[in-house]
């Protein structure tokens, strides 16, 4: 990903002044008359986004007007480096720490484009910002830089991020900061009772394999992250639609975003003993599929009939959440594309989160809010668990009935999950279906910034030894 922040200004350096709606008249009565004159004529009446580029007597450009609704907010500068020409910016106004670090994240996602496959590049030269004052910086480059790591993953097609890239990708992520990787592959997951992703995976060309990353001081707080690395899903035998199919090379993006979160928690040196695994699998369709009405035991023990070979992420990740819990971690979090019930539930927008823990639900709902990656809580309403009944297995993976999708899903994992275990599950979109400004159509990390949020905050950086 490209962008650009410099040290300082120079005499060259255009002023982006930001304005907020509210308060616009009245900064604009204290303006001089030339400026007046350009603002009545251009017809800017700082809007959220909306833009004005003013030009100084020697017709060059002088200074960008900014409407917005919050100048401290994460996406208020986000539409600025598509739109201004290439140069050196800098922002005419006091911000706060937190603030001056929500610019320049947002400045910076806005320059992010997917153009891997583009024969004739577009080129541009992104528009570069001199760092905001009292900015975190190393806060501006784990966020951007884990955020187009989660893009990156998801916006590349399966071909090329099948189960075998998937796990390279984590292999570099873990290198860099010197973790342990281990990945188990094929019939190795039956040996080492991993049964379901096996069963998942089994029938496509590209073996299925668990991916399991270490890093951080053993006995520190455990932190488990696991996330659905469903590659490509046809469906399986319960065949989806062609356009069902269109998008569903991001049905990994829960891998994805463990791995993006797991990059801001090593950059950060967070004192937690962090545990990646992402169950990495294509669901084909071939003479080895996994059938409707079969019944696969799970590494916890508990028989699951297959209702349905479309409800595959939640047997993908049954044996990964079952192999974390055993671990009695501090804090378990799941991130997976699970269900399209929780889509008509809270949006594209939106990541659905189910807790075992209100404190913990209550901390993710003020960290999202606070850091601009909303999450909002479902229930784990226990009445729906007898919709997951089998008549001939412990459980099925689908519920009877359509309704309540997500929380029967939600309470299928539970299943696996100890009461003990302080869990959040989240069912995410991880895509943007319209663009906004510093968020193109495609792959997005939902929900990442606002758990990382938490866990900075429960655990805190490792303590230098003196």
């Amino acid at each position: 990903m490209s962008y650009r922040f410099f040290s300082a200004a120079n005499a060259a350096t255009i002023p982006i002044i930001p304005i907020e709606t509210p308060v616009f008249a009245a900064w604009l009565k204290k303006q001089p008359a030339a400026m007046k004159r350009w603002v009545e004529s251009a017809g800017f009446t700082a809007k959220a986004g909306e833009v004005s580029l003013v030009a100084g007597r020697d017709g060059a450009l002088s200074t960008v007007l900014l409407g917005m609704e919050d100048h401290q907010g994460l996406w208020a500068y986000a539409g600025l480096p598509g739109t201004l020409p290439a140069g050196r910016y800098r922002i005419d106004a006091v911000l706060e720490k937190e603030g001056a670090t929500n610019a320049a994240v947002g400045w910076a996602l806005g320059c992010y484009s997917f153009d891997r496959y583009k024969s004739k590049k577009k080129g541009k030269s992104w528009p570069g910002l001199v760092w905001p004052r009292n900015c975190d910086k190393g806060a501006v480059r784990r966020t951007v830089d884990a955020t187009a790591l989660v893009r990156d993953l998801i916006n590349v097609p399966a071909e090329d991020m099948g189960p075998p890239e998937l796990a390279s990708a984590a292999r570099r992520l873990a290198r860099t900061y010197k973790a342990r990787t281990r990945v188990v592959t094929g019939d190795a997951l039956l040996k080492q009772n991993y049964p379901t992703i096996h069963a998942v995976g089994r029938a496509a060309a590209k073996a299925p394999r668990l991916i399991d990353v270490t890093w951080g001081r053993r006995d520190a707080p455990k932190v488990t992250l696991v996330g659905k690395g469903v590659c490509f899903d046809t469906g399986g035998l319960d065949l989806k639609s062609a356009s069902g199919m269109l998008r569903m090379k991001k049905d990994m993006g829960g891998a994805a975003t463990v791995l993006g979160l797991a990059h801001m928690i090593m950059d950060a040196g967070l004192d937690v003993r962090l545990r990646v695994l992402i169950g990495a699998v294509e669901n084909s369709v071939s003479g080895n599929a996994y059938r409707p009405a079969d019944v696969i035991r799970t590494r916890k023990g508990i028989t699951v009939e297959v209702g349905n070979t479309d409800a595959e992420g939640r047997l993908v990740m049954c044996d990964a959440l079952a192999e974390a819990d055993d671990e009695n971690p501090a804090l378990l979090a799941d991130f997976s594309t699970l269900t399209g019930a929780a889509r008509v539930a809270v949006g594209t927008e939106l990541s659905a989160v189910f807790c075992n823990d209100d404190a913990l639900a209550n901390e993710l709902s003020r960290a999202g809010e606070k850091v601009d990656d909303p999450v909002w809580r479902l229930p784990l309403w226990q009445p729906y668990r007898k919709l997951l009944d089998s008549k001939v297995a412990d459980i099925n993976n689908v519920s009877q009935g359509g309704p309540g999708g997500a929380i029967t899903a939600a309470l299928y994992l539970e299943q696996f999950v100890s009461r003990s275990t302080p869990w959040a599950h989240f069912d995410i979109m991880a895509w943007n279906a319209s663009a906004r400004p510093g968020r193109p159509v495609g792959g997005e990390a939902m929900g990442m910034r606002a758990l990382y949020t938490v866990i900075e905050q429960r655990f805190g950086k490792k303590r230098r030894r003196k």
